[in-house]
């Protein structure tokens, strides 16, 4: 009876660990996103083939995720904020012409076989451009309240990511109010966050973020908006 008991409890082992929910588990393939390479996060990209004085190709690579069937490379001109996809295919890799001395975020989409999308990680760089010997700071990218949402009042806590190539930022101006572009300064900080800004139940409100670093170049960021209940 004993031998018995132990064969039963090794085969329902045996069962448990061959058997898959297929809910997206950590190993779940339909969930792994590619990987970026290059242009390098937070980096200043100097390889790349001059198009001419103002332009370079640059060659965005990244790591394969699996079960792709389609990869799609998102560039955005931090700058203009203009944004443009371009499909690779099954590519790991893809040559784009871009503008000399300005700031880029770039992300790769994978286009699963179930086609389910699954976005990898947003980097940022500069595209070198000549004689640059402080480059401005990017842009800041809201944290909390992410933008659209819904937050309660009467005060929230205004959270935000910086990033400069040179490391030197000296400070943030932060402005909020409810006209779609805000003009109220509500505080110059050096920390990421702006704690207890008042806020008033129904109303839709309008950020943004003015980075300044030590060598006065000022960079704003896009127009952040949320909503109070």
């Amino acid at each position: 009876m004993k031998k018995l008991l132990i064969a039963f409890a090794a085969s329902l082992f045996a069962l448990a660990g061959c058997s898959s929910d297929g809910d997206g588990g950590e190993g779940n393939s339909n969930t792994q996103a590619a990987t970026p390479s290059f242009p390098e996060n937070n980096s200043e990209c100097t390889t790349g083939t001059e198009v001419s004085p103002t332009q370079s190709k640059i060659t965005f690579q990244w790591g394969a995720a699996p079960d792709t069937q389609t990869y799609f490379l998102y560039v955005k001109n931090l700058n203009t904020q203009s944004s443009l996809q371009y499909n690779a295919g099954t590519n790991l890799s893809y040559e784009v012409t871009v503008e000399k001395g300005v700031p880029y975020s770039w992300y790769v989409s994978s286009k699963k076989a179930n086609n389910s999308v699954v976005q990898s990680g947003v980097w940022k760089f500069y595209n070198a451009g000549a004689g640059v010997a402080n480059y401005a700071p990017f842009p800041a990218d809201a944290v909390s309240p992410v933008m659209s949402s819904t937050v309660h009042g009467p005060a929230i806590t205004l959270e935000w990511d910086g990033s400069d190539l040179d490391n030197d930022i000296a400070d943030y101006k932060v402005y909020i109010d409810t006209n779609a572009n805000p003009t109220t300064l509500k505080g110059t900080v050096t920390a990421e966050t702006l704690p207890n800004v008042a806020v008033a139940s129904g109303a839709t409100y309008y950020w943004k973020v003015v980075t300044t670093d030590e060598a006065g170049n000022v960079t704003a960021s896009p127009v952040y908006q949320f909503k109070v209940f």
